[in-house]
């Protein structure tokens, strides 16, 4: 089996990795990187976006951009895998945009093997910040690659029982995006977030709004929660119902609404038993799902029923404070009387969860990605096995 890495293995995102054998090409995940300042580069790799095609298949260990957003630049005729629920919430966010998409993937199932060949992989579901992600397991004559995608503990899956499900491993390509983080700890479960919530807004009696991805599931039922535990009704704008519905979550304690427009009424009519307007929303006790570009609905709500005393959890990477558009709205929020308060936890694993997997599946040979911090897994040179 030979392991190549084309891109990702000395930054965060655009991840590229073949694995050959006699027989069979594949590659696990085909991202783009995160560079926003930087143009989409795809990269030239014959056989795969150039040139004749030369890949049995492609597979997809979750849904972000930095893993699958050179899916359209691939050649044709290329089988690409996914989790079922994991395409079904990338579409729905490409069909609310009404963006056309025409990606239709061979669908994968936790610990449900798949042949290429001469080359068998067995998903293994995992826990990360999007939701239905795999680890994957690679075997060709005796010889076992697990890849980890990124992944983490601190979500709502049992960490404990993934390790029970990963068989100790020749070759381990292993995320270590929280690595390169200064004065770097142990995540926050998503749980605590919760519980943390629910005191802060015993103390504040205000409307409460959250900041979140829609793509992030772990958070939605956050949120849900939250509204649950404080009396309140979980209130979803169109887009994230759409996500959320499509993968089968309860409407349970949710109503939705819409920002505006005749096209988002339409999209509305679906939600025809739970959906809510503005003067309904002003009379009940609410926590609302909400993006900076709803300012301007946020401002007529107000007219309604007064935000002072109010909260809003933003629920997302800091980084993306610094963008101008969040901290306009931000500031927006406080100038209505609104508290901000930070509930979030990383998407990916700490150190200590690193050590453990690394601990569980003995690999001989480790090969790091998804990491600006490669040299973290040089104390395991010391072992039986060697990092690359």
């Amino acid at each position: 089996m030979k392991i190549k890495i084309h891109r990702g293995q000395n930054q965060i995102g655009g991840s590229i990795i073949e694995i050959s054998t006699e027989k069979a090409r594949i590659f696990l995940d085909i991202g783009i990187e995160l560079d926003e300042d930087k143009e989409l580069e795809v990269p030239q790799i014959e056989g795969l976006f150039c040139g004749k095609k030369d890949c049995d298949a492609v597979f997809i260990s979750h849904y972000h951009s930095d893993h699958i957003g050179l899916v359209d630049y691939l050649l044709p005729h290329i089988p690409v895998y996914m989790g079922n629920k994991a395409y079904k919430v990338m579409k729905s966010a490409y069909d609310y945009r009404d963006i056309e998409f025409n990606f239709n993937p061979i669908l994968i199932e936790d610990g449900v093997s798949i042949q290429v060949k001469d080359i068998t992989i067995t998903p293994i579901l995992c826990d990360h910040s999007a939701f239905d992600s795999y680890m994957l397991l690679i075997e060709y004559d005796n010889e076992k690659t697990l890849y980890t995608g990124d992944f983490r503990a601190n979500g709502r899956m049992d960490f404990d029982k993934l390790l029970e499900k990963v068989p100790c491993v020749d070759n381990l390509i292993i995320e270590g995006t929280t690595l390169s983080r200064e004065n770097s700890i142990e995540n926050i479960k998503e749980e605590t977030l919760e519980k943390i919530a629910v005191e802060y807004l015993n103390k504040h009696k205000g409307p409460a709004f959250i900041m979140m991805s829609a793509m992030n599931i772990d958070r939605v039922i956050t949120a849900k929660n939250i509204a649950k535990r404080t009396n309140r009704v979980f209130m979803q704008d169109i887009y994230t119902a759409d996500i959320t519905t499509s993968i089968g979550m309860t409407t349970e304690n949710t109503r939705v609404f819409m920002t505006g427009g005749d096209k988002q009424y339409e999209k509305l009519k679906k939600y025809s038993d739970i959906k809510i307007g503005k003067n309904e929303i002003s009379k009940t006790p609410f926590i609302m799902s909400v993006r900076s570009s709803m300012k301007n609905y946020l401002l007529k709500l107000n007219e309604l029923v007064s935000f002072e005393n109010g909260v809003l959890f933003y629920g997302m990477w800091k980084g993306y404070l610094e963008k101008p558009q969040t901290k306009e709205f931000i500031e927006f929020m406080e100038s209505k009387g609104v508290k901000v308060h930070i509930l979030h936890t990383s998407g990916h694993a700490d150190s200590n969860t690193i050590d453990k997997l690394i601990k569980d599946v003995k690999p001989k040979r480790i090969i790091p990605v998804h990491t600006e911090n490669a040299e973290w897994f040089s104390k395991y040179k010391e072992k039986d096995g060697f990092v690359e």
